[in-house]
Order: structure tokens, then sequence, then C-alpha cells
């Protein structure tokens, strides 16, 4: 963005609605308004509307109306901020109209004319970052709010939004080149061994960092996959019910259900939001010994979509459990997923139970419990959809986890783990090179790389390129 310009666009979503708002931010915001809103009360006889304009207090709403010249263009409410108490630290004027789309772009065709710009996309909060009124990473994670479609991605963007992890990583980067502007003090009198920078106190620096980095680290498995959906495979062998089970969860009639073995040939994939939560279900072909090649590639496909997800839904037709080779058969099945996927939680669902006696559904559960007591074991019914609630918040307890609700920090951001990572590399460097004894040169070098790592996640290092791709992926009016 340039400095002197002052940009306009709609902050409110394309289209025909109950009103829209308008949004004006920069130096030349207020003397544009002017121009173009008459307040209400004005009268014939009162001062110029432009002096009335100037005396509205800041941070108020007032009613009036946008003209062209002498034509009107609509009825308004019009809230103006004075610089720097605004969303992009200089001074904004936002206009409420009807959601006209005609409305809209003539309201924004006579800002142009009176001076403004379109805006680039995200460059209102492009702005509020240049402006200080928030670093990169809470910057970014507007973008994440405005596009958040669970309870948990909106938890988790909000409490970036809230200043997220910035404090800590800003602390902890202030201390990092605070020892490494005393190690390259040393380097000034190497003649005389003078040692500024206790080791025993920087390496205890080291060993907290490492832990916090490392917790921030781990903790992007969970927010990337809460923030883009969790990904959960439904296998099982040949009509024990895996499509009929999507469909109850969707409450639609997703995947064909059929009679026939393998019809399921494909992965069906669809979303479902359970309790805040987003999960992204998959229906995958039977698993089974085939000679039908495009059987086959299904079958393929049902183990990588279990490897690619994060929890796997193992469903049993209980009606095929009525021999005890078959429950062993079934047994070792599990076996073979636990080891697949020893990383994965693993859930077996025996399905439709209201097929079988209570006796008969006593005795498969007691035998899975005996022969594997760690297993998450759920029965219901699928086709009468008896049994999936109970599946619905087994589900939601596996994922939401103590550091949701207990506010700990989640990274979803590719481009922080990213950082973090490098940063996290640059400390075990450092490490390495206390125990080494390397010079003070080399090792001032590893402490500011971290720091360096750790400054492009806040946005205190940063260049226009970095900026151009993050705020590029803003909408408009953002």
């Amino acid at each position: 963005m340039y400095k002197n310009d002052t940009i306009v666009a709609l902050a409110t979503p394309a289209g025909s609605g109950a009103i829209a708002v308008v949004r004006l931010s920069g130096s030349e915001a207020h003397k544009i308004a002017s121009k173009i809103f008459v307040p209400a009360f004005a009268k014939a006889d009162s001062k110029s509307t432009s002096e009335l304009y100037h005396n509205l207090g800041a941070n108020t709403v007032t009613l009036g109306h946008i003209y062209e010249g002498n034509r009107m263009v609509d009825e308004v409410l019009l809230t103006k901020f004075n610089a720097p108490r605004s969303y992009t630290g200089e001074h904004v004027v936002e206009i409420s109209c009807h959601g006209s789309i005609y409305i809209q772009q003539e309201i924004i065709a006579v800002c142009l004319k009176n001076g403004a710009r379109m805006a680039n996309a995200g460059e209102f909060t492009l702005q509020a970052f240049l402006n200080a009124k928030m670093d990169l990473n809470q910057a970014e994670a507007v973008a994440d709010l405005i596009s958040s479609e669970s309870e948990t991605a909106h938890q988790i963007a909000l409490q970036q939004m809230r200043g997220g992890f910035s404090s800590e990583l800003k602390e902890l980067r202030g201390q990092l080149l605070n020892f490494a502007s005393l190690i390259e003090l040393e380097l000034d009198f190497s003649e005389e061994d003078v040692a500024f920078a206790d080791r025993e106190d920087l390496k205890r620096l080291l060993s907290e960092s490492q832990q916090t980095l490392r917790k921030l680290i781990d903790s992007f498995a969970l927010g990337n996959v809460l923030k883009t959906g969790i990904p959960v495979a439904i296998v099982g062998e040949p009509n024990v019910g895996k499509s009929t089970l999507l469909n109850a969860l969707l409450n639609e009639e997703k995947a064909i259900v059929s009679d026939i073995a393998g019809t399921t040939r494909d992965s069906i994939e669809d979303e479902i939001n359970i309790d805040g939560v987003r999960f992204r279900l998959i229906d995958t072909a039977g698993l089974r010994e085939t000679t039908d090649t495009i059987e086959g590639m299904g079958i393929q496909r049902s183990y990588a979509k279990a490897e690619q997800s994060k929890l796997v839904l193992y469903l049993l037709d209980a009606t095929q459990l009525n021999t005890a080779p078959r429950i062993m058969h079934c047994l070792m099945r599990i076996q073979i997923l636990r080891e697949k996927f020893p990383d994965k939680p693993l859930v077996v669902i025996v399905n439709k139970i209201d097929q079988i006696t209570g006796l008969e559904h006593a005795e498969i559960t007691k035998q899975i419990n005996s022969k594997s007591p760690d297993t998450i074991l759920i029965s219901l019914s699928a086709k009468s959809r008896a049994g999936v609630d109970e599946l619905k918040t087994a589900l939601v307890s596996s994922f939401k986890s103590g550091a949701l609700s207990q506010d700990d920090t989640i990274v979803s951001n590719a481009r922080h783990y990213d950082a973090l990572q490098q940063a996290y590399s640059s400390l075990l460097e450092v490490q390495e090179g206390i125990e080494n004894d390397i010079s003070s040169e080399f090792l001032a070098i590893d402490i500011r790389a971290t720091a360096e790592s750790l400054g492009i996640i806040t946005g205190e290092i940063t260049n226009d390129e970095l900026l151009g791709n993050i705020f590029s992926q803003f909408c408009i009016g953002k």
C-alpha cells in the first residue's frame, strides 16, 4: 500500500442483501466523506456540510445521505473513526447502505471520483500491520477467523488474533538477541579472554526454548486438522454397512447402498460438524481378497486413505459374528490395523445390532473386549441410526483435547510451522556449538539465525514478497 493513498472497498460479501458496508481508510478518508455525506440533521441555512461532518465526534454513527453532486444516492449510516483508534490505525469511515448491488457500486464510484482508490486484497489488514495495530501472526489469524467453519477453527483463530504465542516468541527472541549481543561483545575483548555471556544461563535458556518450540511444533499436527477438518476413514469388509454409516452420520443419502458386495469402488468423502469439531468422513471400498482389477484398486485406495486419516473406524457386521472362527478373523483384522496404523486412534464398530439378540451382542462385545481390551468399542445400527449419537460423542472426545479447553496455544499455520522448525534446528546448532566450545563468532550467528526465524512469524523481520504472498490470500475489503 502507498502510505498516502486512501483506499475503498466493500467490506461485506458481494451480492444483494439487506445492508452492505463500504469502508474507506487513509489520510483523506474524512475529507472524501465530507464531500459526499450530508448528515440528516443538516438544515438549508446551516453552515457547510463539510464543517458539519468534521464536527462529528469520533467513534460515532450518524444518519445521513450520500450525494453525487446534487443527486442523492442512498440514505446511510456513517461511522467515523479517527486515527490511530481504528482497525487500520488511520482515519476510517464505514458507510452502511442498503444492500442493492447498484447502490454499493455507486457509493464506491463516488468515493473513487473524490480521490480514493480501490483496495487490494487484504490491504486494510496490511495497513493495520504496518501501523503496528497487530503483528503478522495476528494479521494472518484475521483471515483464518473469516474462513473458520467450525467452533474449534474459530477458537484457534481467535486465540491467535488476541496475541496467541506472539508475546512468548517476542520475549524469547529478545532474550536470544541479548545473548547474541553479549557474545559478539566478547569478540572486542578476545585478547583479554573476557566472557560477558554466562554460558550456564545460555544453556538454561536453550533448554527452555527447545521445550517451548517443541511443544508448538508438535501442536501443528492437531491444529492443522482442526482447521481443515479431521480426516476419518471408515474401513471394513464388503457389506458391513460402511456406506450406510456414512449416510447416517451425514443424515443424507450420500453414498449408494446395495446388498451387492463391492458396490463402493472408490472413496467417497464429505464433511460434518459435530459439537464444533469439523470431520472429513471417508467411505472406502470393502477390504477383501479379490480378482476384480477395479475393486482391487479401490481396496488399495482404502488403505491409502486410512494412512492419510487421523482416525480409523473399523466396521464389523454383527450378523456375521455368530461363530468363533468369524470372531477370531475379526480380531486378527483389528490386530492387523493396529500394527499397520499404530499411531492412529482405532474405533471398532459393531454394526447391525438390531438384527441380533441381546445375548449374542453381549457375547460379541465380551470376546472383543477380552482379546483386545484397549479397543474403543461402539455398538450401533447404522440403518436405524440407533447408537450413532454415541459414535459422534466418541469422535469428538478423541480430538476435543484438553489443550483446547485449557487455552493452550495451537499452531495451525503452515508458515509458522516451517519457521518454528527452522528456529528449533538453529537452537540445536547453538547447543552443539556450546558443547563443542566453538568460537563466539559462530555461536552468535546461530543464535541470531534462531531469532530471525522467530521474527519471521511475528513480522519483526519481513519483506515485500512475504507480505504480498500473505495478504493476497485475504478477501477484498479486509
